[in-house]
């Protein structure tokens, strides 16, 4: 068959090689001007910043990309492993409180008790980590790569769902194991990296801790641009055509099925089966007329929940900060701020740029020294903000509010960082809704909730068009490396099941 995969993120790249493994003729169009989608690489004075994912999760689901094509992973990316996983900060960092969150049971519970004052958190979070297992058991093993395209599948796993608890929250069932405030916070940040908030966020993406317990967080040398650019190789060598610089203005359609994409150029490609990469909100509204969109029509796109947007800052520096005026950094840092839930009211809710804020901040060249000249570093600080369904002027807001980030940084992490920066590139909403065309500026596309969940989410097969399929983050399982990666297997699955009609 011929096949169209619009957009070349982690979930078209991997779809596009499962389908051309099995022999199909497979396109991808990308608008940008390099494959990766939200995964894109900025490389400017001599510094690499991989511009989304960092955190690698479930990497046998990137290997066996290239185990299904016969070739060896480890013959073309180095994956390190990555230890602590986290290390989070409190409030300023003055007092150099902070918590290593690792995979390591004994490490773990001498940090809680170093942390909690609370004589039974140990044991609550023995406990939390049993039931995360069983919920990993069921939520990630059995469901993940199942695709839920009829009512019946949901009500199949109802019971599982009640029995497993996920009508609570991350935040609502953690709570019930321990009750230290700022272990707490150390326990439910996790939400965030998928585009949820914890105290709305299904208690079923508590797998999380077991994923990354069982199987580790890892880092792969080059970047996560490398496995990208690896990906890609393998698309090419597989007999994959990749055209860049190519944006879909439509997909074209005859009847209830799609004939193909039509570039905004003018150029038209005619597919027999198109996989659609971005973002789905974005997509179904932006590529398909309405007259054709019975399901998603514009108003049931605008009552949709969306997760929330980024500020992302990639910057380099002309000295290393490896704690000897500072607070240690790890690889991976949460720098928590002094509001918790109050602040993601503010993000998710009121839609509310806060004066405050907490961060992610990434620093790759304490595993990777290559990603910066000699005697730098290459940085990224991400904050949580409001997508643009709220009335924040992004025109006049981003620089104040990059300067505050940059200014708490140099404060109490970065010592003398204004002196030091030598490159810089930032992103805010407007990107994501104009240059990734998501819906709103949301970056994680549709939130996860539980009535936005499995059968509740978007459709891997679309109910528009039966010969259009969605992989990526709005589609079922959702966001992350683990739940993009599994949507390609379960388009694959689909379409193999379909047969090659090319007719209904």
């Amino acid at each position: 068959m011929r096949i169209v995969v619009i957009g070349s993120g982690f979930g078209g790249l991997a779809a596009a090689i499962r389908l051309a493994a099995r022999g199909h003729e497979v396109t991808i169009v990308e608008k940008r001007d390099q494959p990766g989608g939200r995964a894109y690489v900025y490389r400017q004075d001599g510094f690499t910043f991989d511009g989304g994912p960092t955190v690698i999760t479930a990497p046998w689901l990137i290997t066996e990309l290239f185990s299904l094509a016969g070739r060896r992973a480890e013959d073309e990316i180095t994956l390190v492993s990555i230890d602590p996983f986290y290390r989070v900060f409190f409030s300023n960092g003055a007092d150099g409180a902070h918590f290593d969150y690792s995979g390591d049971a004994a490490r773990m519970e001498a940090e809680i008790r170093r942390l909690s004052p609370e004589p039974g958190d140990v044991a609550g979070y023995r406990e939390f980590v049993r039931r995360t297992e069983a919920i990993f058991a069921k939520g990630f093993t059995e469901l993940a790569a199942v695709p839920f395209l009829h009512v019946t599948d949901m009500l199949r796993i109802v019971p599982d769902l009640v029995k497993l608890e996920s009508y609570r929250t991350v935040a609502g069932f953690l709570g019930r194991f321990v009750k230290d405030e700022r272990l707490r916070q150390v326990l439910t940040f996790h939400p965030l990296l998928v585009g949820g908030n914890p105290f709305q966020t299904t208690s079923i993406y508590t797998l999380i801790h077991h994923l990354e317990r069982e199987w580790g967080v890892w880092f792969a040398m080059g970047g996560t641009g490398a496995i990208v650019a690896a990906l890609t190789r393998l698309f090419g060598e597989l007999g994959g055509t990749l055209r860049l610089n190519a944006e879909v203005g439509e997909i074209t359609t005859e009847g209830r099925r799609a004939t193909g994409v039509l570039l905004t150029d003018g150029t038209a490609l005619a597919a027999d089966v198109v996989v659609c990469n971005a973002e789905v909100a974005g997509a179904y509204q932006g590529l398909l007329p309405a007259a054709i969109r019975r399901k998603y029509t514009d108003r049931r796109l605008a009552r949709t929940r969306y997760s929330m947007s980024l500020v992302v800052i990639y910057f380099g520096t002309d000295r290393q900060y490896r704690g000897t005026d500072g607070p240690a950094l790890a690889h991976h840092n949460i720098i928590l701020g002094p509001r918790y839930r109050e602040l993601l009211s503010d993000i998710f809710t009121r839609k509310h740029l806060a004066d405050d804020f907490s961060l992610y901040l990434h620093m790759p060249t304490l595993t990777d020294p290559s990603l910066a000249p000699p005697g730098g570093e290459s940085f990224y600080v991400l904050s949580p903000v409001p997508h643009l369904g709220g009335d924040i002027d992004w025109a006049t807001r981003a620089k104040p509010y990059r300067d505050h980030i940059m200014r708490f940084l140099e404060e109490h992490y970065l010592p003398d960082l204004s002196r030091h920066i030598v490159t810089e590139h930032m992103i805010d909403p407007r990107h994501f809704r104009d240059t990734l065309n998501s819906y709103l500026g949301s970056a994680f596309s549709v939130e996860p909730i539980l009535t936005q969940s499995a059968w509740f989410r978007p459709h891997n097969r679309s109910e528009e068009l039966s010969n259009l399929y969605f992989v990526g983050a709005g589609t079922h399982p959702g966001a992350g490396l683990p739940g993009v990666l599994s949507s390609a297997k379960i388009v694959n699955d689909l379409i193999a099941a379909s047969g090659l009609r090319t007719e209904d």
